[in-house]
């Protein structure tokens, strides 16, 4: 279990190493966008990694090519559905002009 911390509320929880971001974020009971069922086709999860990015399996293509066709993306950006929660602990901003 690693601690994930939800920004702008500042809630935190525990996940599951392997569990996916948007599940987690949802199950904590935040609103979070997800029109496509995350299969990484229509970027609405889109959300900024604050602080341990490095512990995240890295972006894979098709996360990656999603993410090229949004706009304000930054090094910090990752889909919700594509990512897998890591070991280490895990702050994330959810963005409200997605």
């Amino acid at each position: 279990m690693a601690l994930l911390t939800i920004q702008p509320s500042g809630k935190t929880v525990d996940v599951a190493a392997g569990s996916i971001l948007l599940g987690a974020i949802m199950a904590a009971g935040e609103t979070i966008a997800h029109k496509c069922d995350g299969k990484a086709q229509c970027g609405s999860c889109h959300i900024f990694v604050q602080e341990g990015r490095k512990t995240l399996p890295r972006i894979q293509k098709l996360e990656n090519e999603k993410l090229d066709a949004l706009v304000g993306v930054s090094s910090k950006s990752r889909l919700a559905c594509q990512t897998v929660m890591g070991e280490e602990p895990v702050t994330i901003e959810l963005l409200s002009f997605v």
